[in-house]
């Protein structure tokens, strides 16, 4: 195990996850049309599952379902679009695989329902704060959560995002919503914290977090890095598109994890959990 990584039991509804003694891979699943970097390959159902069984062969260890863009200048969808392009992937994943499955929305009555389908954990962007029920659920199913960091909305978060200080200001807004989740009955063994890298932040901003990613060890809780073909990645190398930012994502999934990352969630799963699995035994880890 790293010796920057501290070991936690993150609990996803029936079970216990250790976290910590190897870097765990998230394989993004996007049913939508208009995902920045994967938008209408996977807005099937069938496509979308085939998909996540693909990613589940290639390594990774949750499958994280979404139905509502939050790349830069989304628009929302509805609760039922949101509902009719997640619930039933999740679903038919779940008869085929024992995978954890996390659904990535801010609305409460699409998590409950897919939490019904079969989903483990729940992955709000907003922390919580797009809507007020979203505890309510995580309390009733016992499912894991991640909470993170967002500035503004995804339709105006790249409007010129400022911050006096963006490391302590995305710990501090971290920890505050972990206050909030604790008082409205979320267990602390259930909570996983992500810094939203590229969520209201220029290129600057989340090369800093990402720099200065060990000071949120501080908050005592595990920590989920999701940077994947990101357009500060782009703009870093000068990759304008997606699909040529497969070096410059895997350059950052290796610094989170020698940071101590416990998550890293990711469009491509096979190179990244190689990745992973070669640095997690050179530091240290079992062979």
């Amino acid at each position: 195990m790293m010796s920057t990584r501290k070991t936690y039991h993150w609990n996803c509804r029936n079970r216990t996850i250790v976290l910590g003694e190897r870097t765990l891979v998230m394989g993004i699943l996007n049913t939508t049309p208009d995902s920045f970097s994967d938008g209408g390959s996977f807005f099937s159902s069938a496509a979308a599952v085939e998909r996540a069984l693909e990613m589940v062969e290639q390594g990774a260890d949750i499958i994280d379902v979404g139905g509502e863009s939050t790349r830069p200048g989304a628009e929302p969808v509805g609760v039922e679009e949101e509902i009719g392009r997640t619930v039933p992937v999740i679903r038919k994943i779940r008869e085929q695989s024992d995978v954890l499955i996390s659904i990535d929305t801010m609305k409460s009555e699409t998590a409950r329902q897919a939490m019904d389908a079969g989903a483990d954990i729940i992955n709000d962007v907003s922390a919580f704060e797009g809507d007020e029920k979203m505890a309510e659920v995580a309390v009733e199913t016992s499912a894991g959560v991640v909470l993170m960091h967002i500035k503004g909305t995804p339709s105006m978060m790249q409007d010129h995002p400022a911050y006096d200080n963006v490391v302590q200001e995305v710990g501090a807004f971290l920890q505050a919503r972990t206050q909030v989740a604790l008082n409205r009955g979320v267990n602390l063994n259930q909570i996983v914290i992500d810094p939203g890298i590229g969520f209201g932040k220029t290129a600057g901003h989340n090369v800093e977090l990402l720099q200065n990613l060990s000071d949120l060890m501080k908050y005592d809780l595990p920590i989920l890095v999701g940077a994947s073909r990101k357009r500060f990645i782009g703009a870093l190398t000068q990759r304008g598109n997606t699909q040529n930012r497969l070096a410059g994502s895997l350059g950052v999934a290796a610094w989170a994890s020698l940071q101590g990352a416990h998550i890293l969630r990711v469009h491509d799963v096979l190179e990244t959990c190689d990745i992973c699995r070669m640095l997690d035994i050179l530091s240290g880890g079992e062979i």
